[in-house]
């Protein structure tokens, strides 16, 4: 039994390597670029969204993460 649990695990994580990398092969042409690209000069990916204020809370909570890491390096007890 255990020879066939083994078998059967090996050939089915065989068939699964394989399958997924021919699934990963099957690219097809892209897709056309939209109607408005280009009319007024290239647009910027992402629809020119603004990213300053999201990289700014994301450098300040990451800040505080790393300053209450800091502290509670700090304020543990020694083993003497």
């Amino acid at each position: 039994m255990k020879t066939f649990t083994r078998l059967f695990t090996i050939t089915l994580l065989t068939i699964n390597l394989i399958t997924i990398n021919f699934s990963f092969a099957q690219n097809g042409d892209p897709p056309p670029p939209p109607a408005e690209h280009g009319e007024n000069g290239n647009q910027v990916p992402g629809g020119g969204a603004p990213v300053g204020s999201g990289l700014l809370i994301m450098l300040s909570l990451s800040t505080a993460y790393g300053g209450k890491k800091l502290w509670d390096y700090q304020k543990r007890d020694l083993p003497e």
